[in-house]
């Protein structure tokens, strides 16, 4: 066996190992996950590929080139710069390499930079409330329905909260979901105290033994200032009424718009404790990489991707196989 085709060999079965991987998760995680990548993975698969084409050799060219290829999938500058680096000192140590060995090489520093985040909480056992943070129209209440349903699909016993009062548009949108799913959802009219709201739920919650309170909540940026002092109600509230319940915060962002999405996260960093991301909107955009960018950048977890529009299009977030669905 040739050393080109032994490299094939091993990189088709690293991609193996990731769909293996599925097993343990749910029913198609990689057909979704691939799905939601298709449009980033076709951009650079074929900028890659013309960066190779009729050379023999990497050279200082090539690395530049594949620079620019990863800025504009919104992998990030510093990101896009770090993540070449570390493969040019990989390809100088083992001299010259194949397209298929330099692509695995992208795959795992990827890998291991999508890894250098600090790690959400641990799921505990006992119950959970999670808030929902994110500016209007990056799908924050279509993914609480996803998380609800994914919440559904393991076991839990799921109640919403409208906490976002200042929209009633989003009030009714939860509760046409909480429908869809059969997941009751805790309202008061428009205009009504959020934590109030949240105080209901979480009342609710325990008279009813539930094990998982999911909150939206508003994304009024342009008004920090109240927008902080009301998540910071909401969790004054969670912690007198729910003492003993893990909670978390997740801060939504729209993949499709890519490096204004991270400018958006810094925002709201500034506003309120984040323990992860979920990046909606995957599959509608060729900006895929700016998942690095989020690791990297903003020292966040990724937790969650959505693939698309349906109740179950919602997959947790692994870096190996995301790097592998990206770039394999």
């Amino acid at each position: 066996m040739t050393k080109d085709v032994e490299e094939a060999a091993e990189f088709l079965e690293m991609t193996r190992e990731a769909e293996v991987a599925d097993e343990g998760r749910r029913p198609g995680f990689w057909k979704k996950l691939k799905r939601g990548l298709f449009m980033t993975h076709t951009e650079l698969l074929e900028k890659v590929n013309a960066a190779f084409e009729g050379r023999g050799v990497l050279d200082e060219e090539t690395f530049e080139y594949l620079e620019e290829v990863l800025i504009t999938a919104d992998v990030g500058v510093e990101t896009s710069l770090e993540l070449v680096q570390r493969v040019r000192q990989e390809v100088q140590k083992g001299g010259e390499k194949d397209l298929v060995r330099f692509r695995q090489l992208l795959v795992d520093e990827m890998a291991l930079l999508l890894q250098d985040a600090p790690p959400a909480p641990a799921r505990g056992s006992g119950s959970m409330v999670t808030l929902m943070v994110g500016v209007n129209g990056v799908g924050k209440t279509t993914t609480i329905a996803k998380l609800a349903r994914q919440a559904q699909l393991d076991g839990e016993k799921v109640l919403l909260a409208a906490a976002d009062t200042f929209r009633a548009a989003a009030i009714e949108q939860l509760e046409k979901w909480g429908q869809r799913l059969g997941v009751e959802v805790i309202r008061q009219n428009f205009g009504a105290d959020p934590a109030a709201v949240v105080f209901d739920a979480l009342h609710a919650a325990r008279s009813r033994g539930m094990d998982h309170v999911i909150v939206d909540t508003a994304g009024r940026l342009h008004t920090k200032e109240h927008l902080m002092k009301e998540l910071a109600k909401i969790r004054r509230v969670i912690d007198r009424e729910a003492s003993d319940w893990q909670c978390r915060t997740l801060l939504v962002l729209d993949a499709t718009t890519g490096q204004n999405a991270l400018a958006q996260a810094r925002q709201f960093l500034e506003t309120a404790q984040v323990d992860g991301v979920v990046l909606a909107k995957m599959d509608g955009t060729a900006k895929g990489g700016m998942a690095v960018a989020v690791a990297r950048d903003l020292r966040l977890p990724v937790l969650y991707i959505g693939v698309g529009e349906g109740a179950e299009d919602l997959i947790e977030f692994h870096p190996r196989e995301f790097a592998a669905a990206l770039l394999g």
